[in-house]
């Protein structure tokens, strides 16, 4: 910012950030310089760029393809990189940490301004209770961070190798159920490891939540790597606050529950226990490979016991630190209360209908009577900039700044006066902000997918848009039967929209048909969404992006005529059976040709054909591609029986589903490689060595993004076949199948791609990139 004066902000805001805030934001300002003068190496420029939270965005190589060829994006200064293949001057994103989701309206009203102004004019709520801004230039950041800076809110740690934000339940201070309110200890632990030494070599992000209890989806600990659930034990007579710990959860490629590391940690201890924990993390936790470099595999690696032992050692050599207790007696701070008396007592809703549906579905009582907190529904997360500072201003009129986001992308206003909801609503309405159905069926997560997202590989905000127009027309939201039902669709397998404990979930894939390429996505179901997340859901198999919508209206009708009592949905499917489920759902897997419906083969909310352009038909094509769809379809087919036996993992069949899950990477290995050898042996041995030769030292089966984790799965479960199997490391292996079967699929298509259909056009490739073929 300039004006006629030619202040900056770094003028005007000076003296309301704090000046070790204001240091940060200097350095990295001339580390933004060093880089544009070619002094700072583009990949450390990165890593400090991620640490303030600024991400890169899709396109930002300077590339688009347009649905039928890849074209350059004609940026100035072309040459100026932020990042190894990463544009200067392409539009990135920014993502702003607010632990347990809290804000005040002041801060609201800065992120609106910030966001009208360098931004889209869209702000989004992420599952992780952060807010993002896409669409930004670098140029900008900076004084982005002083404006934050100014209201409290600081970007450090945002993203790279570093504890990220954490998560608090929403309702904490207000639950009912709840054990106490953790809201002071998120924020808290929060202050406590910003910039913490102990924290600055990870070899990969830590994800830390608190939950009030252990019943509801509050804090989510069960896909943590470290999370806390409120508990109080009676210590020689007296009654002590502390927590009941787990360790080692996540989501990503492949889940795992978290374990639990302590019943019962005294308040005094999780401090000293989280630092011995990240400093065990930090000295024996994976570096080189960033595919294994999440604590979860640590844990796996060690055994939960040996973990454990560590990190009592660790505890006794760490030096004390008065903050380990001092922040105790700052818990007092945090209490909310409400306005004494309501504001607008005697206003009268214009459209009593719709208001009397808004209160079943967006409302919670409070356990202090007579306050409500109120579910303010943002679709797919968003809400523009007008929108989020007309919703500060309520946040002053109705409470004292007591307002916190959510996991499903939404806003909850608290400690609302009972008499103050018709004025709070009409007000809402105002704001285009009174919309119900919060935190049901209808109101779907969904991550930024293709949208904004260089790894999303279906348009997740597309189908959600979809989804959700389409159930509330049905009414589903308030149904009690289904209303209840979370859907969450990620873009990709990472689970950014955490599909794997939706009841219903998805992630975007792709498949290869009749020689073009169609939008596919996963279908997981019979997650847990209770219960801190405790069950993860299903892998059913993928099916056509254009028939999810009827794929989801068969799935809730179904439930609806088949369930018995007051069945959830998880338990009707897990009765019901997946093999039963996965035939009921074979007429949903058919896609007609592009001369019938073109539709298929273009996204949800995207117009471009989801095909990379025509591909010529090679020698032998027909019967080659004939027999590696036969493979293909073999290892499908093993990977659904290793799931269906491990959900009877009693009756002995463990070891069994391991074999079946490394069968099928042996038959997805197998129908790659009859593009190189139609005749290719059954011997496992020669096809993981052929694969190695073919496809993985020539890196064709490497990810854009990923490049050979999905191989290294298929080498190690070949390695470590003989060791023995549990449950846990038979259910990774499980998952680790399923994403080398997905890359098998992404392979065969970019192979097709590049005019690789036989043997020969094999070979030419192999001269043309110069490799030699023995």
């Amino acid at each position: 910012m300039t004006t006629t004066t030619n202040k900056t902000w770094k003028d005007v805001l000076g003296d309301r950030i704090s000046p070790q805030m204001a240091e940060e934001i200097d350095t990295f300002e001339n580390q933004m310089v060093l880089r544009c003068q070619n002094k700072l190496d583009e990949k450390v420029f990165a890593e400090l760029r991620l640490r303030r939270g600024a991400y890169g965005q899709r396109y930002d190589n300077g590339y688009r393809n347009d649905g039928e060829k890849s074209k350059a994006i004609p940026f100035p200064k072309v040459e100026l990189t932020k990042g190894p293949d990463t544009k200067w001057q392409a539009p990135g994103m920014q993502r702003i940490k607010i632990p347990y989701g809290g804000m005040t309206a002041e801060q609201m009203d800065t992120i609106a301004d910030i966001c009208e102004e360098y931004s889209d004019n869209i702000i989004h709520i992420t599952t992780r209770q952060d807010i993002q801004l896409h669409f930004l230039s670098l140029d900008n950041i900076p004084d982005m961070h002083r404006r934050l800076a100014a209201v409290g809110i600081t970007v450090r740690e945002a993203c790279g190798n570093s504890v990220r934000n954490v998560t608090a339940c929403p309702l904490a201070g207000v639950c009912h159920d709840e054990v106490f309110d953790v809201t002071g200890h998120a924020q808290e632990l929060t202050d406590f490891f910003l910039g913490h030494r102990d924290i600055q070599d990870f070899g990969r992000k830590m994800k830390i939540a608190f939950s009030g209890c252990e019943d509801h989806p509050c804090g989510l600990t069960s896909m943590h790597d470290l999370g806390f659930i409120a508990k109080t034990k009676i210590i020689d007579g007296v009654e002590v606050k502390g927590f009941k710990t787990y360790v080692g959860g996540g989501l990503g490629s492949v889940p795992f529950l978290a374990k639990l590391y302590e019943e019962f940690v005294p308040l005094e201890e999780i401090f000293p226990l989280s630092q011995a924990i990240f400093r065990v993390f930090a000295r024996l936790g994976e570096k080189q490979n960033r595919n294994k470099a999440r604590i979860k595999f640590l844990i796996q690696k060690l055994g939960l016991e040996e973990f454990r032992r560590l990190v009592i050692e660790e505890r006794k050599i760490i030096e004390p630190d008065p903050g380990w207790t001092t922040w105790i007696e700052k818990l007092s701070s945090y209490e909310e209360k409400g306005k004494s008396s309501p504001v607008a007592p005697d206003v009268i809703v214009d459209d009593s209908e719709m208001f009397a549906k808004w209160k079943t579905t967006n409302l919670y009582p409070q356990r202090q009577d007579g306050y409500y907190t109120v579910a303010v529904s943002l679709p797919l997360g968003d809400a523009t900039s007008p929108q989020f500072r007309g919703l500060a201003e309520l946040v002053r009129k109705y409470t004292n700044d007591t307002i916190r986001t959510t996991v499903e992308q939404n806003v909850l206003v608290r400690w609302v006066h009972e008499a103050d909801l018709p004025a709070l609503y009409m007000d809402l309405k105002e704001i285009s902000l009174h919309h119900g159905g919060a935190h049901s069926i209808i109101d779907i997560t969904a991550c930024p997918g293709t949208d904004t997202c260089k790894l999303g590989m279906g348009s997740s905000r597309g189908l959600a848009g979809e989804l959700s127009r389409r159930m509330a027309v049905k009414g589903w939201q308030y149904n009690q039967a289904v209303k209840d039902i979370r859907i969450k669709i990620s873009g990709c397998f990472n689970s950014c929209s955490q599909h794997m404990v939706a009841e219903i979930g998805f992630y975007g894939s792709s498949r290869q048909v009749k020689r073009r390429r169609v939008p596919h996505f996963n279908l997981v179901l019979g997650g847990e969404w209770a219960n801190n997340a405790s069950t993860y859901g299903k892998s059913m198999g993928v099916l056509p992006s254009k028939r999810i919508p009827d794929v989801v209206e068969f799935l809730v009708d179904t439930f609806m005529q088949e369930r018995q009592g007051d069945e959830k949905f998880p338990a009707f499917f897990n009765r019901i059976g997946r093999v039963e489920m996965k035939e009921r759902l074979k007429p949903f897997t058919d896609v007609p040709s592009y001369e019938e419906d073109p539709s298929f083969y273009s996204d949800w909310a995207d117009t471009r054909e989801f095909t990379l352009g025509d591909i010529g038909i090679g020698e032998c094509a027909g019967e080659v591609v004939t027999l590696t769809d036969f493979s293909m379809a073999d290892a499908e087919s093993l990977h659904f029986d290793a799931t269906v036996l491990l959900d009877e993992p009693e009756n002995g069949n463990v070891q069994l589903a391991a074999d079946k899950a490394i069968a099928a990477m042996v038959s997805a290995a197998k129908a790659l490689l009859k593009f190189q050898n139609i005749d290719i042996a059954d011997d496992k041995e020669v096809i993981a060595e052929e694969f190695r030769k073919y496809f993985y030292d020539t890196k064709l089966f490497f990810d854009p993004f990923a490049k050979g984790k999905f191989a290294q799965y298929l080498f190690t479960a070949l390695e470590t076949e003989h060791e023995p199997i549990n449950l846990e490391r038979s259910q990774q292996l499980i998952e680790e199948s399923r994403l080398f079967i997905e890359a098998a699929h992404e392979c065969n298509a970019r192979m097709m791609d590049s005019g690789i259909t036989s043997p020969v056009s094999f070979k030419q490739w192999m001269v043309k990139q110069n490799l030699q073929l023995n």
